[in-house]
């Protein structure tokens, strides 16, 4: 018997609704793709998100603000599931995988997406297949059926509002993300104050150090080079204008900035994260993720804007090949199909 054509899926986060991510968005811009091509996809997630997601998409809020052990939450979760009846059971993210796993066997194929590197995916072997978004995150996987599919974004408009206005200046540098600890945005501000380049610094974003940012831009000096405009709803705008991107990062699954920032053509340094490790060229990596790496690197590629711009031409189509959402689509689809088959083989 043949997996059907068009599939019912769910999709499962289990964040507790503080923030909206990577993985958020990923899965509201999967879940769109795989609607528009025919299939039912329900979302399972934490009632704040409803409106994140299109009405193509049957939302049902559950309370995984809960622990992952509640007995109501887990109550909940077998009812909707029962309602639904998906033929794929996807969950984006560690705590979902380990509310599937915890659960026991399920009439559907379960499957799940680790976003970002953990000490353990034991709960995903516990599932029937499981993606990595990085070649780092894969291989360190002892799941016998995992996929690498690397995270793709739709393409913006260039016409698209932004929220805070691109700066009209002739250059300038960006880095992107959630003002948190692990993007060492702190790091990013003390190099740049202390190489003082001949470009200012943006960094957009928001977060729980954007307070510790800003006062450790004013007590730097670094006021007039080094500006915190908030959070943007269209960064592609601004790596459009953008001379280089930077990320800063101690650690990472698969970094939204470098594929939004790859796709803009915008050339980008990072820190050896995930993702980066991957697509960039040698030279345009530091050596460690800390501060001298970084300042390190900055100052070797800074001095040539041009010259890096070339040594990433290649990035850049490989990006407008790999990193689309109709790219990650295709390759997700594919594998529920995988996943489908090998049922009706058993």
């Amino acid at each position: 018997m043949s997996a059907p054509k068009h599939l019912t899926i769910a999709q499962l986060i289990a964040t507790p609704g503080t923030t909206w991510g990577g993985m958020e968005k990923h899965t509201a811009d999967l879940s769109e793709a795989l609607a528009s091509r025919g299939h039912v996809v329900h979302v399972l997630a934490h009632p704040i998100y409803q409106h994140r997601f299109s009405p193509a998409i049957n939302f049902h809020p559950l309370p995984v603000q809960w622990g992952r052990r509640n007995p109501l939450l887990k109550l909940r979760l077998r009812q909707i599931l029962h309602s639904v009846s998906p033929d794929i059971l996807h969950a984006q993210g560690n705590k979902a995988a380990t509310l599937i796993s915890g659960m026991g066997r399920q009439r559907s194929k379960t499957v799940g997406t680790i976003h970002g590197t953990k000490s353990s995916h034991r709960e995903f072997r516990k599932l029937d297949g499981a993606i990595a978004v990085s070649k780092g995150i894969q291989q360190s996987l002892s799941h016998p059926n995992a996929r690498l599919i690397h995270n793709g974004i739709k393409p913006q408009s260039n016409e698209a509002k932004t929220t805070n206005p691109v700066p009209e200046v002739k250059i300038f540098a960006l880095a992107i993300g959630r003002l948190e600890p692990v993007k060492q945005f702190g790091n990013l501000i003390s190099a740049w104050a202390a190489l003082k380049p001949p470009l200012p610094l943006y960094i957009l974003g928001d977060g729980s150090e954007a307070d510790t940012l800003k006062a450790q831009i004013q007590r730097l000096g670094a006021g007039s080079f080094i500006k915190l405009p908030g959070h943007e709803a269209n960064p592609t705008a601004w790596l459009q204008q953008a001379s280089v991107c930077v990320i800063s990062s101690e650690r990472e699954g698969f970094p939204y900035a470098l594929v939004e920032a790859l796709l803009a053509r915008c050339p980008v340094l990072s820190t050896p994260v995930n993702g980066a490790l991957e697509l960039l060229p040698t030279e345009s990596l530091t050596g460690s993720t800390d501060l001298s790496g970084l300042q390190s690197l900055l100052t070797t590629q800074l001095a040539d804007l041009g010259r890096l711009k070339k040594t990433q031409e290649t990035c850049f189509e490989r990006a407008s090949k790999e990193l689309t959402l109709e790219a990650m689509t295709n390759r997700t689809e594919a594998f529920y199909f995988e996943l489908l088959s090998e049922q009706s083989r058993s």
